[in-house]
């Protein structure tokens, strides 16, 4: 029975050193350790704090949507969402990324890129938008 605890003990820590130790692209990074299906599903699951669902190069979380892409070549994409599924954050093998913010209604609220250029909305009760302004100076007032 101690040999079957330690065994399990050597299995987790091993587990947890690769979910350390992987870079992106993950998948091909995982490649390298010779594992099993489900072992990538327990490693993705703890790299990315959620269960998830491997589709042959896609991760989904427990909802459904892509969490992560990756092509043959190694590019890759990294997606987030909030709770209620509004995109919050995406990420790309180039360097390229933005990120999202939203109000309780899920109206955008804010928008932000790589580059530094960022937008920022307002909206009435009625979830139209009044208020629109952007890094270049725009402003659109309909308050």
């Amino acid at each position: 029975m101690l040999y079957i605890v330690d065994m399990n003990k050597k299995y987790i820590k091993y587990i947890n050193y690769i979910v350390n130790d992987i870079e992106l692209p993950y998948l091909k990074c995982l490649e390298q350790y010779g594992l099993k299906g489900n072992e990538y599903k327990l490693i993705l699951s703890k790299v990315f704090n959620q269960p998830v669902t491997i589709k042959s190069n896609r991760v989904y979380d427990t909802n459904g949507k892509e969490i992560y892409y990756e092509d043959s070549y190694g590019l890759w994409v990294k997606k987030e969402y909030d709770t209620n599924s509004n995109l919050i954050y995406h990420e790309d093998s180039n360097g390229y990324w933005y990120k999202k913010e939203y109000d309780t209604n899920n109206n955008e609220i804010y928008f932000e890129k790589n580059n530094g250029y960022w937008e920022k909305y307002e909206y009435n009760s009625n979830n139209n938008e009044i208020y629109y302004e952007n890094s270049n100076g725009v402003i659109i007032d309909k308050r």
